[in-house]
């Protein structure tokens, strides 16, 4: 039995997680639930489960996080593409990729995206990245090593095309973008009046001209895209786990694209501009090996760094998106600053913008 979609933690009780564990044949069931709030969500919400069983549960986990839509009604349309974006991928796409992600106990979505339920692998004790911290040399080297898991199994798949839930970007829809990342840009940059660094403002509005053309850019390479790949995002095993990758989470942004837009915006983002340049081209190369053993060809080295530094719009583009619309936070704001600020960095850095005119 598939019990409903529902929306509200109190609504996770032990019958229906009984039913939603497979328990409804009688072998077992929850008998009691405790439920914790974790993380900090921009658009959704979610919490660690501790399980009690009677009878034989089998394989079934003690604990689980269950991810839900945000906790204001709101926000939840505004959401539900995302949404809808996480259980497609769990659904449709990660038992296609080699990258390490939670294993999915259970993903449902109600018809019109504005109320879901995910059911994940609790990966306590994994320590999560920090954003504002940033990434060492050493966590940088594993996350890139990850990224290529993701991207080299479905390398050019044109059956990628095939996925409901990712939506194709066309001239329409990259005219669009240009138009909200405008609109986006403006708030950014009166909401940080003051602290934002004087030059970034103007290379911020340059970048929202041209992230129409840019996001059509290079359409012979594709794969698909985490599009928000960076610390916050990855859970590090603990020392004496034999984990060489980290493991990665929040999949509401996946799209296909240029898969390099990933590396750009882990880089960028979260590694210190002065660790980035001068790590930067060993970690692309690392990507790079990554990439050949799993089986990618006919893409060298030179050109894997000049799609890195292509990609490199990917930083403000997200970045500006997220703080424009998303829940501003004392910590968010810190977070945002320290990213579009390595984000601007690496953009003049690496000379991205000639790269698109």
């Amino acid at each position: 039995m598939r019990p409903p979609v529902v929306s509200e933690p109190e609504q996770l009780t032990e019958s229906w997680l009984t039913d939603a564990l497979g328990g409804s044949d009688g072998q077992f069931v929850v008998s009691e639930v405790v439920r914790t709030p974790v993380g900090t969500g921009q658009m959704g919400a979610s919490y660690r489960l501790g399980l009690t069983y009677e009878g034989d549960p089998g394989d079934r986990p003690e604990t689980v996080v269950a991810k839900l839509p945000s906790p204001d009604p709101s926000r939840r349309q505004l959401a539900a593409g995302a949404y809808r974006t996480e259980i497609g991928f769990y659904r449709d796409l990660a038992h296609t990729v080699a990258v390490p992600v939670p294993h999915c106990h259970y993903a449902d979505i109600s018809d019109d995206g504005a109320a879901f339920v995910l059911l994940l692998e609790d990966l306590h004790p994994a320590r999560q990245g920090d954003q504002l911290v940033g990434a060492t040399p050493d966590e940088a080297e594993q996350a890139c090593r990850s990224l290529a898991a993701l991207h080299a199994p479905r390398w050019g798949d044109p059956t990628l095309a095939e996925l409901e839930w990712v939506l194709p970007v066309d001239e329409e829809g990259a005219d669009l973008l240009g138009q909200i990342l405008v609109g986006a840009t403006e708030i950014f940059c009166r909401r940080y009046e003051g602290r934002l660094r004087p030059a970034d403002a103007p290379l911020l509005a340059r970048v929202a001209e041209v992230v129409g053309p840019w996001i059509l850019g290079r359409p012979e390479r594709f794969a698909p895209v985490h599009g928000d790949y960076r610390m916050d995002n990855l859970m590090f095993a603990p020392e004496g786990f034999s984990r060489p990758m980290p493991t990665v989470v929040d999949w509401q942004t996946v799209g296909v694209g240029l898969p390099a837009r990933d590396l750009s915006y882990l880089l960028e983002t979260s590694l210190d501009p002065a660790l980035r340049r001068s790590h930067e081209h060993d970690l692309v190369a690392a990507y790079h090996d990554e990439l050949v053993e799993l089986g990618v060809t006919d893409y060298p080295l030179d050109l894997c760094f000049d799609d890195y530094r292509f990609g490199a719009i990917q930083g403000p583009l997200i970045t500006v998106l997220g703080a424009a619309y998303g829940t501003e936070t004392e910590r968010g704001d810190e977070m945002f600053l320290a990213m579009i600020s390595r984000s601007c960095d690496a953009l003049r850095d690496l000379d991205t913008l000639s790269s698109v005119a």
